[in-house]
């Protein structure tokens, strides 16, 4: 009787010891292909030049590419899906439309950095500052699809109702990826936060519609999204589709 607690206590003692070894190899591993891979995005990062072009060339360029956050350690990215073009001083949506304050200096700076606000008291949104410094000018980056480190946007975003609302809205996004007021003005040639390209370039169908959520400046067609891509926002312009840009 004792030879056989006495094999149970060791055969406890190995298992325990063997999930140990593995889940030290399987973390390790993980870690290395996380930084494999962020290492291969940061290779194909969006150069300079791209952000200096106009923001609606821009705006649907950026479907496609992928946004990268280094997050205490881990690497989080999403292909991104949906985006809204903000044009300066002719459009009466964007921040920069008016006059130079404290809150939209930064969009007046050269293209190719961070632009992060906050809004409704409570959440933030991502935005890419384009074309030449004073010009005033954005891209709302506004649904992602997760690529890499889903597990730790779930930790960030909290309960979700369905895989697909993880980030598929501009706050959503923020906090699913820990964007916050920190990042506003953030060179996105820096490791924090970057956006890259792919290796080989996906064709799909660029959708053009009307923006959401705001008043002044709703009649441009300056939002983008992927026809049919389920991680885009849900709403009823999906359907008002005014052009489309086939691959």
């Amino acid at each position: 009787m004792k030879i056989v607690k006495y094999k149970l206590h060791l055969n406890l003692i190995l298992n325990t010891q063997v999930f140990f070894v593995l889940t030290i190899y399987y973390r390790s591993k993980n870690q290395y292909l996380f930084r494999s891979m962020f290492q291969n995005f940061y290779k194909y990062r969006l150069r300079k030049a791209f952000y200096l072009n106009d923001t609606l060339t821009v705006s649907k360029q950026l479907l496609g590419k992928y946004l990268v956050r280094k997050y205490e350690g881990y690497y989080l990215c999403g292909k991104i899906v949906e985006t809204e073009a903000y044009l300066g001083d002719t459009d009466p949506a964007c921040h920069a439309y008016g006059r130079i304050t404290p809150r939209n200096s930064i969009l007046f700076m050269e293209g190719g950095i961070a632009y992060v606000y906050f809004i409704y008291g409570n959440y933030f949104c991502f935005n890419v500052v384009t074309e030449k410094k004073g010009t005033g000018a954005a891209v709302l980056i506004r649904a992602l699809e997760p690529v890499t480190g889903s597990e730790t946007m779930k930790l960030l975003r909290g309960k979700i109702k369905k895989e697909h609302d993880l980030t598929n809205g501009p706050a959503k996004l923020c906090l699913a990826f820990g964007i916050d007021g920190k990042l506003n003005g953030t060179d996105l040639q820096s490791k924090d936060i970057f956006i890259s390209r792919d290796s080989v370039k996906e064709n799909f169908t660029v959708a053009v519609s009307r923006r959401i959520g705001i008043e002044k400046g709703s009649h441009f067609p300056y939002r983008f999204f992927i026809k049919d891509n389920p991680f885009v926002t849900r709403h009823k312009l999906n359907k008002e589709i005014i052009t489309e840009i086939k691959p």
